[in-house]
């Protein structure tokens, strides 16, 4: 098993402390996902991008909250959704300070 990194972009256009609010309760539900070790969440109002970095167990694991994730989103009305997958070299990036598991 390897560690693997999953990457969100995609439009938004609100920021803020009332936005923070508002998805208090999506954030409780995506720290309760299968396999899922941590995730940042990522904010570029200059852009009106937003998304999150995540740190999955697994790629099965990250796969399926993918494939989740992005139905959800979808459902919502976003469109233009990117998600980029990546490996982890855990050995280098203890070293780094990276939080690998």
């Amino acid at each position: 098993m390897t560690a693997t990194v999953l990457i969100f972009d995609f439009p938004n256009s609100a920021f803020g402390p009332d936005r923070t609010e508002a998805l208090k309760p999506l954030a409780e539900d995506i720290a309760g996902q299968p396999g899922l070790l941590w995730k940042i969440w990522t904010e570029e109002p200059a852009e009106g991008r937003a998304g999150g970095v995540y740190l999955f167990a697994t790629r099965e694991a990250a796969e399926a909250y993918h494939a989740m994730h992005a139905a959800r989103l979808a459902a919502r009305g976003v469109t233009g959704i990117e998600a980029t997958y990546r490996g982890v070299n855990e050995t280098l990036s203890r070293l780094d300070r990276g939080p690998v598991g």
